[in-house]
């Protein structure tokens, strides 16, 4: 009998060249580079003493977090749901964590059956930056004004071509995405700045492209209008600078 396990995990992407297991360059196998998924994917070949393969909701960059990566995988072994947390926890390094596993019917895909996923990204605005929050935000010295960064917000919001806001390389056959929420909210009043974006899918880079032209909005760099013009031109070199890795992370993913 063949079963399908859903895992829920979290994951401090700092020391990862992102999700996606990279083949070695001499076809060895194993990982070119460290990755999240080689790493849950040995662990895993250990515990069913098989290959294993994991399927994820969403594809993180490196250094990038998550905090609510879903993904299955499909093996004969059977244990029950807490024994498969156990299990694979007590092999894993410590910053990747499984929190929960389900069994899940075989037809359960962890990336075609997302409804959306949600991203957020947190930036530090403050003068002096922080050595123990370095690898989790991006500290930025000069004051944002969050009224014009949520100005320009409103402009990114539903269905558009983010041929702007794509990474060079992007394999997406569309650049054509529906962004369904963009917030910008100030935690305690302390220049922490927090974003939250919802989607069915993303481009590649196209959250840290977007944060990194909001910035420029907020530094009086790009006025607010112009994130309507930037839409339409369909070309990156029209937007702001990439956002940094270390400050986004893949919080939930909805199905």
């Amino acid at each position: 009998m063949i079963n399908n396990i859903r895992l829920l995990i979290e994951y401090d992407g700092t020391n990862y060249h992102g999700w996606q297991r990279q083949a070695s360059p001499h076809g060895e196998e194993g990982d070119a580079h460290q990755t999240i998924q080689g790493t849950i994917e040995d662990v895993l070949t250990g515990i069913i003493k098989q290959p294993a393969k994991v399927v994820a909701a969403g594809r993180t960059d490196a250094g990038v977090h998550a905090m609510g990566q879903v993904v299955h995988f499909k093996t004969t072994l059977q244990i029950n749901e807490s024994s498969w947390v156990k299990a694979i926890n007590s092999l894993l390094p410590a910053d990747i964590v499984v929190k929960k596993a389900e069994y899940v019917p075989e037809e359960f895909h962890a990336r075609f059956d997302a409804k959306s996923k949600v991203y957020r990204y947190v930036i530090i605005n403050s003068g002096c930056p922080s050595p123990f929050l370095r690898n989790y935000v991006w500290h930025m010295k000069r004051p944002l004004d969050i009224a014009l960064m949520r100005e320009g917000s409103q402009y990114l919001i539903g269905h558009h071509d983010f041929s702007s806001f794509r990474a060079s390389d992007c394999s997406a056959k569309s650049p054509v995405r529906t962004l369904d929420r963009l917030e910008i909210e100030e935690v305690s009043g302390e220049g922490i700045f927090l974003f939250t974006f919802e989607a069915r899918s993303f481009l590649q880079h196209m959250v840290r492209n977007i944060v990194g032209t909001l910035v420029e909005v907020g530094r009086g760099k790009i006025a607010p209008s112009d994130i309507g013009n930037i839409l339409e031109k369909r070309d990156r070199r029209s937007a702001g600078p990439i956002a940094p890795p270390q400050g986004l992370y893949l919080s939930e993913v909805m199905y």
